[in-house]
């Protein structure tokens, strides 16, 4: 007798899963999807989308229709709890959903300061799809008068929305500001190189890089920082690092020190069997990974293996990281900063690579 695959989440590592829907149907199983919005976008092109090097539709994936055609049950929907003991979901609707076997890869949270008063033109970099809402705004405000644009966070995705904000404003014809604060410290966990040639970028595209300390509280668009620094912008972005959905541990479930969802070498939690997981939401037990893109990809076909392995009692298959990985940034204008072990390189060629990686892999899945 089939059996019930939920998937909490159409996120990175869910993608060879969805796109092999229809073979799991076939083998006389339900699927199910659950998640937020008709559409999975690509948060490595979520930046660029900001400043309109891609639309929407560049970078996003129909997972409803995708789901559907082949056979699957779409739930537009977020979930908001879990209890491992029944095999239930919680959303956020009141509904509850059913499983024998459930998925996660429901993503991570932006970790958002203390804000009071106004918080009309306070964005978060996740869900991507507000990176749109801010840049239209943005650019309608900058039709008329000189924008301030603040942007918080000193990672990847502080230094990649600063940039791609300063692409959007130098289309704009009054002259306006991207300020940059990046902590302490930009891009602190890199290495010197990598700091340098970011730096040089994003300053050669007009973006101020400011070092004050780190985010306490925001007033009627008024930061306030922990070194006593206060600036004032007319659009704030916060990238201020992320952390995953906290009803893991609400249920119990066994986390890692983020709150992520502990997962063995099979992508599978080690007290609920039926529980697997990818992507941001996890914490993988054998060591940490870091929150990118690339490894949410790599166990893209070692969780289709081991759901479907699981489903059909089959021998799971175990998932390696992997070596090092390359990295790139899109930092506005068409430009960026590659690297690959001890490889480095910066400028237009490092944009072009990552744009033709980016634009190959939305291909390989928007098609499917």
């Amino acid at each position: 007798m089939g059996k019930h695959l939920v998937l909490a989440g159409g996120g990175h590592a869910h993608m060879v899963t969805m796109a092999n829907i229809h073979a799991l149907c076939d083998l006389g199983h339900r699927v199910t999807v659950i998640g937020p919005s008709d559409y999975h976008y690509y948060s490595g092109m979520g930046p660029g989308m900001l400043g309109s090097g891609y639309e929407p539709d560049d970078i996003r994936f129909a997972i409803r229709k995708n789901v559907e055609e082949q056979g699957g049950v779409f739930i537009r929907d977020s979930i908001i709890g879990v209890d491992p003991v029944n095999r239930e979901l919680r959303l956020e609707s009141g509904e509850t959903v059913s499983y024998d076997v459930v998925s996660f890869n429901t993503g991570s949270h932006v970790n958002i300061p203390v804000i009071a008063g106004n918080r009309e033109r306070i964005y978060t970099v996740k869900p991507i799809e507000r990176l749109y809402q801010a840049r239209t705004e943005i650019e309608q405000l900058a039709q008329k008068q000189s924008v301030t644009v603040a942007v918080v966070g000193g990672g990847p995705a502080g230094a990649e929305i600063a940039g791609n904000a300063a692409q959007l404003l130098s289309r704009t014809p009054f002259p306006s500001k991207v300020m940059l604060f990046a902590g302490r410290s930009l891009l602190s966990r890199f290495p010197q190189a990598i700091q340098s040639k970011s730096r040089r970028l994003l300053e050669r595209n007009g973006v101020s890089i400011q070092e004050e300390g780190h985010l306490l509280a925001i007033r009627d668009n008024r930061l306030a920082f922990d070194s006593g620094h206060e600036a004032a912008a007319d659009f704030i972005l916060l990238a201020t690092g992320v952390h995953p959905s906290s009803f893991f541990q609400e249920a119990g479930l066994q986390t890692g020190p983020d709150g992520g969802l502990l997962v063995n070498r099979f992508l599978q939690s080690p007290e609920y069997p039926e529980i697997f997981g990818g992507g941001d939401c996890i914490y993988f037990k054998d060591q940490p990974l870091d929150k990118v893109g690339v490894y949410a990809v790599r166990e893209n076909p070692v969780l289709f293996h081991n759901l479907k392995a699981f489903l059909e009692n089959e021998l799971l298959q175990p998932f390696d990281p992997g070596g090092d990985y390359l990295l790139i940034f899109n930092l506005g204008n068409s430009k960026g900063v590659l690297r690959k072990k001890w490889f480095q390189i910066s400028g237009g060629l490092a944009f072009r690579v990552k744009d033709w990686i980016d634009r190959k892999f939305m291909e390989k899945f928007q098609q499917s």
